[in-house]
């Protein structure tokens, strides 16, 4: 079973900056797609970015583009999320995902259906 795990979420005041990194393993079939989402209490999840990693192209949220960076190292079978200028609207449970030739849904470029979760980070933005 693919396993997927976060680290680097924390505490972090206005205006400051935070990297997320999900470590993929166990993959068995060729990754299509990964992606980062997140959910606020009270707000469903939503994907902030995805990436595709055979070409590296990336597509964002609206309320994130230019502030956030996804990036992939597939040597270390790892996806990062770079956050910048953070704002208390970024707070919630990160969490990492990816798909596969098995689980893929044609046309999701950038994962918005996948088929493998991690556990979740928590990114807190507050003063």
């Amino acid at each position: 079973v693919v396993q997927l795990v976060e680290s680097g979420g924390g505490l972090v005041q206005p205006g400051g900056s935070l990297t997320l990194s999900c470590t993929a393993s166990r993959f068995t079939y060729t990754r299509k797609c990964m992606a980062w989402f997140r959910q606020a209490p009270g707000k469903p999840r939503e994907r902030v970015a995805g990436i595709v990693p055979t070409n590296f192209e990336s597509g964002y949220a609206a309320s994130v583009k230019g502030r956030f960076t996804i990036s992939l190292d597939n040597a270390k079978n790892t996806v990062y999320l770079q956050m910048n200028n953070l704002v208390p609207e970024d707070t919630g449970m990160y969490y990492c995902a990816a798909a596969d030739s098995r689980t893929w849904r044609i046309r999701d470029t950038y994962c918005d259906y996948p088929g493998y979760w991690g556990q979740g980070t928590q990114v807190t933005v507050s003063s």
